[in-house]
């Protein structure tokens, strides 16, 4: 019994090799790589593809190699009358059989292959086989380096490269009627000779990517050549929770013999309850034989124009004093009269208390930004960081494509906080969590008073930089009332985990535990106080991790650890949140090659040796950096403006 059956996998497999093949592959597209497809062909025309899976291997898999990372299960599935069938993108065009994620399919060198078989025999990380081989083509975007283990294993002696021509992203590979591999312009879904049967495709379009709930939208349906008998189709436009509650219309579409147009309006309903921006998705079904679709699954946002607003404003333009700390009495009581290395010490006993303060995962992280971060204007929105601006909570990012989404910014880069990934990543609620001390660096990860909801772009473009020496935020739309955010939540951090500092200067990435500049944060931190949607923050965050961000709650605290008041006691009564008065501070201070004054719009500033002496002179205009050119020591500091003047001791180291 065993020989007959492995005689009849023998010729099962002559006999598929000799019915489907790789026809076409296209991994290495314009931008995000969001044209991505493969396509296969058979001898005969709607040939059933039930047991046969593709499945795709990455030559350098970490720590596995040549190992599967995709599975497309193929069970279902005809070729078209050309014998052809291409899964791919959704901007592919074509529609694709099936869609695949956007820059999923690796440019190489790697290789795909077609196998009698199902998907779950090829869980990611599976090792190349040659069992149920059918066809394989091994691929790779640069001439002199190819996937040799895996060629050895499919029995290949030739990889493709598709950068042969210089022009990967705008050319395919293609089989040609011998067997071999050309590059040309991408045919997806129809014959790479351009020979067979001309299909007719039909073409929506919405007109629009954006409506209003409440709004009318009219959807076309466009032949590419008149039809030759009544077409009759259906098409859906349910989507996640948008679904037949939410608009009227005809989802049946007929097409009479001879035209090429039909158009149905869809009435969008205004239910009046609050759900968030939902998006349908145009998607045909039922289309008879002979007929293909130029493009399907058409995405319409349609806003929700019910919302909740907040009683304060947003970060660009700011409310002070209308939310107040929801700290119990009590909290700070324990910091009074403290000083230095006790004042530091103290502040981290209370935010983090391992028998108080608790770790959420990763996952969790998401939600609690979708209402921390809400924009207090439309409460189906977030607040950005940064580029300061509300976007959808709907557009947070799923996948790679980071254009128009929001996600997560770590304030203290991942990078430099080496926090590893030691918390689930997926959401488990606000009453699930674990106990955390000063030494768990794994729950900075997603400790929300550092992470912060941020435009996708933008993230990627501030990385790892340290702030004000080398981050300033968008260069093409600067905007400042976010820097004290920033100052604010790294200051946090920087006593919250054990190993963790802000230093002065632009420490290079890598070096773990530091983040610059503090000269800088010190000034923000005065220059862009703490306002209404930061304190919300705080008492949001609050309820989840049970601590607070104190430099929120107490922002001269930073002045008494880091500023012009080290070393001095710290009192309650002195922490005034709003920086209003005529403060006018030093730092650092100690100083070793320059000063910061802060404080006043302008004056004069006059050094004077103990002994009298005066050693400097000059003009300021606001925040002034003062070049140090004097000796370790003591000296006096003379501030003149036309309010004030203030004599101040400044120390050189």
């Amino acid at each position: 019994m065993k020989k007959i059956y492995f005689l009849l996998l023998f010729l099962t497999s002559l006999l598929s090799r000799s019915q489907v093949v790789i026809n076409e592959l296209d991994t290495d597209t314009p931008g995000t790589d969001a044209a991505e497809f493969i396509e296969l062909k058979s001898a005969a025309p709607n040939f059933s593809l039930d047991g046969y899976v593709i499945v795709f291997f990455n030559a350098t898999t970490a720590g596995t190699g040549n190992a599967s990372y995709l599975a497309l299960d193929l069970d279902g599935y005809l070729t078209d009358v050309n014998g052809i069938i291409h899964f791919g993108n959704a901007l592919v065009s074509p529609t694709p059989a099936s869609i695949i994620l956007n820059n999923t399919i690796q440019n190489g060198p790697d290789a795909v292959a077609l196998y009698q078989g199902n998907a779950t025999d090829f869980p990611t990380n599976t090792p190349a086989t040659n069992i149920g081989l059918i066809d394989a083509l091994a691929y790779s975007n640069n001439a002199t380096v190819q996937p040799t283990a895996l060629m050895a294993v499919f029995g290949l002696s030739t990889c493709i490269n598709e950068q042969a021509n210089g022009a990967a992203a705008s050319e395919s590979i293609q089989r040609k009627t011998d067997g071999t591999f050309e590059l040309k312009a991408p045919t997806p879904g129809m014959n790479n000779d351009g020979s067979g049967v001309i299909l007719t495709y039909l073409q929506i379009d919405a007109h629009t990517t954006q409506i209003n709930e409440g709004d009318a939208i009219d959807i076309t349906f466009t032949l590419t050549s008149p039809a030759t008998t009544n077409l009759n189709f259906t098409y859906s436009l349910n989507n996640g929770s948008f679904n037949s509650n939410d608009f009227t219309g005809s989802t049946t579409v007929s097409i009479p013999s001879g035209q090429t147009i039909a158009v149905r309006t869809i009435q969008t309903l205004n239910d009046g309850n609050i759900e968030g921006d939902e998006e349908m998705k145009i998607t045909a079904s039922n289309l008879p034989t002979g007929y293909s679709l130029q493009n399907n699954n058409v995405i319409v946002r349609v806003v929700d124009m019910n919302f909740v607003t907040l009683p304060f404003g947003t970060p660009a333009n700011p409310t002070y004093g209308l939310v107040s700390s929801t700290a119990p009495a009590g909290y700070y009581s324990s910091l009074e009269g403290l000083s230095g290395a006790a004042l530091k010490q103290g502040i981290q006993d209370i935010i983090a208390n391992p028998s108080a303060v608790r770790a959420h995962s990763y996952g969790d992280v998401i939600n609690i930004l979708k209402t921390a971060d809400q924009n207090p204007e439309n409460g189906n929105q977030v607040w950005l960081i940064y580029t300061e601006q509300p976007r959808s909570k709907f557009d947070y990012q799923i996948g790679s494509s980071i254009v128009g989404k929001w996600n997560r910014e770590h304030i203290y880069s991942q990078s430099r906080g080496n926090y590893g990934d030691l918390y689930n990543t997926n959401p488990d609620g606000i009453n699930v969590w674990a106990a955390s001390g000063p030494d768990d660096i794994g729950a900075g990860l997603s400790d929300a008073h550092h992470l912060r909801a941020v435009d996708g772009q933008e993230n990627s473009s501030r990385g790892n930089r340290n702030y004000g020496v080398d981050y300033n935020g968008p260069s093409s739309n600067p905007t400042s009332t976010w820097k004290g955010d920033v100052a604010r939540a790294l200051f946090y951090m920087a006593i919250r985990y054990n190993g963790l500092n802000v230093v002065n200067g632009n420490p290079v990435d890598g070096t773990f535990g530091q983040i610059g500049d503090l000269a800088t944060l010190l000034t923000w931190n005065h220059q862009d106080r703490s306002d209404d949607f930061e304190m919300n923050r705080n008492n949001y965050i609050y309820t989840w991790q049970q601590n607070r961000n104190p430099f929120i709650d107490y922002p001269l605290l930073a002045d008494y650890i880091w500023g012009p008041n080290a070393g001095q006691q710290w009192f309650a009564a002195l922490g005034n949140n709003s920086f209003t008065e005529n403060k006018i501070t030093l730092y650092p201070n100690p100083a070793k090659d320059y000063l910061w004054i802060s404080g006043v719009d302008m004056g004069q500033v006059e050094i004077y040796s103990i002994s009298g002496a005066k050693l400097y002179h000059a003009d300021f205009n606001s925040e002034t950096k003062i070049p140090l050119h004097l000796t370790s020591g003591v000296y006096m500091m003379k501030i003149t403006s036309e309010k004030t003047t203030v004599i101040k001791k400044l120390v050189i180291q």
